[in-house]
């Protein structure tokens, strides 16, 4: 069980090494030295809040054009594993550009036998021809570029014939999909991605481990029911429901993305923090586990609510997985229930550890984007190292077990800005981009100050709330912050 489990949280890979962890930490944290690094890589529903400004730098004439907005009407057979969805899509062009073509990113093609296109129509009816359909996408020509503040509206009619998917060490973990305790619906419509001016649609291939997709800001009304309804089942989901008859309805506004999870097994936990709800769903055998993650969450809420900017949603859900992963979303995430089977009731564990951690990716993944693709440190580096000011603010007592065990034990090494495209595997691309990434903001911190370190994540944070950051634009402002010569640092972490 210790060799499946993943440590870097959000996409990790089975099969990956375990360290052995000690109650007692070392009495002391050294951090790894500079090693050789390799070569680079060539509804009535009260909308839950969500950061408000855009989700690309728009310019003056189109900052009030609405955000992308999906109509979702779905109807699960949770025992046949039978998804039926109708989806409209409503797309105004935010850019500078004119758009020869509309991009939708469609995950579950990636699974053979998964999705069925039903329909696909323009408003009024007119069927969409000459499509096309490739690696994860369908590309939609328009007879006429989308110019500037234009608007255009498409429905898609389709089934999933949801995947019940099996560890490997060869393939990334799979969140989506079914397992004999629960069903996950996870990038699971078609969704227009991001439109950089002047570069295209940010639309990548997936990868063998870590995330592809990047998520603009966008407005979802969904509304879900069960074709053979179950008085056991609970549903999770990204935002608070509102019971209509049979329906559930969501209201899912600024977001970067909308999923749920059903199941008939799943025990609630809730918690207020502040304005925000809360909500831990796991199985009956892990009581005492949930309860320890619903506290680490509330405590991360409240934590980095205080060092940045306050969490914009009245809900935050916490999935235990019936899959040996973890992984973020946009007002929920999911946590491997290999951590829950080895809590043992210490600060100083993994399921602590990663519960903070993917509580942080509600600020560095959901408020502040970024192209997870390119560009996954910027949000797994600093999402690992908020796990480090957890511990320290709140549970120094275990502050050493973290360097020890969480980072120390695997000697990180590796350019910080690698992609997940990377030819030596998965324990390279973690051990470089959250582990070393972790490290390099450590010694970041120790050049700079606290002072100047906090300031420049605050402003990262507010700065860039609803866009797509780069790394470029988090140096960027970390320049304001400090007239500290930072390139010796620089060199040994970021490739050129």
């Amino acid at each position: 069980m210790l060799l499946a489990l993943t440590l870097a949280a959000c996409s990790s890979a089975a099969g990956d090494d375990f360290p052995s962890a000690s109650p007692t930490a070392p009495a002391a944290v050294d951090l790894p030295a500079a090693a050789t690094l390799p070569p680079p890589e060539t509804a009535a529903v009260e909308p839950d809040s969500g950061p408000t400004p855009p989700a690309t730098e728009p310019t003056d004439s189109t900052a009030a054009l609405p955000l992308p907005h999906y109509t979702l009407t779905a109807t699960l057979s949770y025992s046949q594993h039978l998804l039926q969805v109708d989806e409209r899509i409503r797309y105004t062009n935010r850019s500078p550009d004119s758009l020869p073509d509309l991009r939708l990113m469609v995950d579950p093609l990636y699974y053979p036998g998964v999705f069925r296109l039903v329909s696909i129509a323009w408003e009024g009816g007119q069927p969409v021809e000459d499509y096309t359909i490739e690696s994860g996408q369908i590309q939609v020509p328009l007879a006429d570029p989308l110019t500037p503040g234009e608007r255009l509206d498409l429905s898609i009619s389709y089934e999933l014939h949801l995947p019940s998917p099996v560890p490997s060490e060869q393939v990334r973990p799979i969140p989506f999909g079914y397992t004999a305790r629960q069903t996950n619906l996870v990038d699971w419509y078609p969704f227009v991605p991001p439109y950089q001016p002047g570069q295209g649609w940010l639309a990548h291939q997936a990868g063998f481990f870590g995330e592809h997709l990047v998520y603009d800001l966008a407005d979802f009304d969904v509304s879900l029911r069960f074709s053979d309804p179950s008085p056991e089942l609970v549903v999770a989901a990204s935002a608070p429901a509102e019971q209509d008859g049979d329906w559930r309805r969501y209201r899912h506004t600024a977001a970067r993305n909308f999923v749920w999870s059903a199941s008939h097994e799943y025990q609630v936990f809730t918690s207020v923090v502040g304005d925000t709800t809360v909500m831990s769903y796991a199985f009956s055998f892990h009581t005492t586990a949930s309860e320890a993650v619903l506290q680490t969450t509330a405590e991360t809420l409240t934590l980095l609510d205080e060092l940045y900017t306050p969490y914009p949603r009245r809900l935050l859900s916490v999935v235990e997985a019936d899959f040996l992963d973890g992984m973020e979303y946009d007002g929920l995430y999911f946590l491997s229930n290999g951590f829950y089977n080895l809590y043992q009731g210490s600060p100083g564990e993994y399921l602590i550890a990663i519960a903070a951690h993917e509580t942080a990716h509600q600020w560095f993944y959901a408020l502040v984007g970024n192209d997870q693709a390119l560009e996954p440190w910027l949000d797994e580096a600093l999402c690992t190292y908020q796990e480090r000011i957890f511990y320290e603010r709140l549970h120094p007592q275990s502050l050493d077990w973290w360097w020890a065990y969480r980072v120390n034990y695997y000697d990180p090494r590796g350019w910080v800005n690698r992609s997940i495209y990377i030819s030596q595997g998965y324990r390279a691309y973690r051990d470089a981009v959250y582990l070393n990434g972790a490290v390099f903001l450590e010694e970041l911190r120790n050049q700079i100050g606290d002072q100047a370190f906090f300031d420049f994540l605050r402003d990262y944070v507010l700065q860039n709330q609803g866009l797509i950051a780069t790394g470029e634009r988090l140096f960027e402002i970390l320049g304001q912050h400090t007239q500290e010569d930072l390139s010796p640092l620089l060199s040994r972490f970021f490739s050129p």
